[in-house]
């Protein structure tokens, strides 16, 4: 009998990635069933109320994205902590990330209240939906303290190993989200108030969860839970360089919209679809990156450079491996899917064409999202924000040459999902050649 190939040997990390991504991938799937809900409720109340939702949606998406940095800087920072053997240290730097949290939420609302008007107008909407989009705006923003905390707490504990809690308290937020909008929306009737009032109460519900189980770890190992200042000081000094990373990917998605935009209104369409499935694909590919920054944290954090890189070079058949799968998911079901979204021949045909380079594109991002995982994992956010800018500058030109050659349809749709895998393949280079340098891997319980 001829020998297994290497990627299908068993290794001692595989229990420990299953057992951290399979719950890390539930939570990343209930977390987007707040705005799913949220719309199939609000959608029921008519189309000025929807799009207001819209608006207001994206204005809180970018808040909540910018801000990831609390869940994956925590992660990395309590992991390390844990790694050395130094639980109390690693639940001290896990309540400074979530009292920064707090500090970043309290700021974001009192800048953003006042200025939720100024905000909905930049978007440009009829009167009604603005005022719809400020109703739900300036009530959602009171969630913006406990949102931001959930980020942080569920960091802590990724960073602890622990990612079935975080899978146990999204899904009851998520439950909890869909009957309070119920509730509030057409039972009390209070329209879209009452969707953004439902959403704010499960919010801090999850908040309140989180910080309980924390407390109770933090007594338990006689931490104290109020703020070490110097320590919530490191947490964003090392979130700065996640920040300049997110908002740098941000740029690139933004302009993938503004290009299919330009291709026509068809394009647009098909481009948004084959969008949203690529950041359904990217959740799952996510949960092995998580999983990525829990293990490699851990084992720089105890000394053993060896078993990170071990670790890395698993995480990444895993990561491919994930990507293969999803691209031979995507290929078997992409011509019945395309059906579920439109009947229009012309759309269907566009949208089939970006799902199959989109598919193709997985083991790519599978590989790179371990290494950005990975180098999360092990504090190396500050390469991470160069390597994201580098890539981005790489994709502008493609992307903008696609507008340039005034191309349409489905050689339109092919180029612009060509300049995202550019994109993808110039991530890939970037890491890679960072992670086959070595330099990151250094230990110790701080970077």
């Amino acid at each position: 009998m001829s020998p297994r190939p290497a990627a299908l040997r068993r290794h001692p990390a595989d229990r420990e990635i299953l057992r951290l991504a399979l719950p890390a991938l539930g939570a990343l799937v209930a977390e987007p069933l707040f705005l799913i809900a949220d719309s199939a409720i609000v959608g029921r109340l008519g189309t000025p109320e929807l799009a207001g939702l819209g608006v207001a949606a994206a204005v809180l998406s970018t808040l909540v994205n910018v801000s990831i940095f609390l869940a994956y800087g925590t992660t990395a920072a309590v992991a390390r902590m844990l790694g050395a053997n130094n639980l109390a240290g690693a639940l001290r730097s896990g309540i400074d990330g979530c009292w920064l949290a707090i500090l970043i939420g309290l700021g974001t609302l009192a800048v953003g209240w006042p200025l939720t008007p100024w905000i909905v107008a930049r978007f440009g909407p009829a009167a009604d939906v603005a005022e719809h989009a400020q109703t739900y705006l300036q009530i959602s923003l009171l969630g913006i303290p406990p949102m931001l905390l959930v980020l942080a707490a569920t960091g802590v504990l990724r960073g602890l190993q622990d990612t079935r809690t975080p899978l146990y308290v999204a899904a009851g937020g998520a439950i909890s989200n869909v009957f309070l909008n119920v509730v509030l929306v057409h039972g009390l009737g209070l329209g879209i108030a009452g969707s953004a009032i439902g959403t704010v109460v499960a919010q801090t519900a999850m908040a309140t969860a989180f910080i309980t189980v924390v407390a109770r770890a933090a007594r338990r190992h006689e931490v104290s839970l109020w703020p070490h200042w110097p320590g919530v000081g490191r947490s964003f000094g090392a979130g700065v360089p996640l920040i300049v990373r997110t908002a740098a990917m941000r740029v690139a998605l933004i302009i993938t919209t503004v290009v299919a935009t330009d291709l026509g209104t068809a394009e647009l369409a098909a481009h948004q679809v084959a969008f949203t499935t690529w950041t359904l694909l990217a959740l799952i590919l996510d949960a092995v990156a998580i999983a990525a920054q829990a293990l490699v944290g851990k084992a720089l954090g105890s000394g053993d450079a060896q078993a990170a890189r071990s670790i890395t070079r698993r995480m990444i058949q895993w990561g491919v491996l994930s990507g293969l799968a999803l691209t031979a998911v995507v290929l078997a079901v992409g011509s019945v899917y395309a059906r579920i979204f439109t009947e229009d021949p012309e759309v269907r045909t566009i949208l089939i064409t970006a799902l199959v380079v989109a598919a193709a594109l997985q083991p790519l991002a599978g590989w790179v999202f371990v290494l950005d995982g990975v180098l999360i994992g092990a504090g190396d956010g500050r390469y991470l924000a160069w390597a994201s800018v580098v890539s981005v500058i790489i994709f502008l030109p493609a992307a903008f040459a696609v507008m340039l050659l005034n191309l349409s349809g489905t050689s339109g749709i092919a180029a612009l999902w060509g300049a995202i895998g550019l994109w993808t393949l110039a991530r890939l280079i970037t890491l890679e050649v960072r992670h086959r340098r070595g330099t990151w891997a250094v230990t110790g319980a701080i970077r």
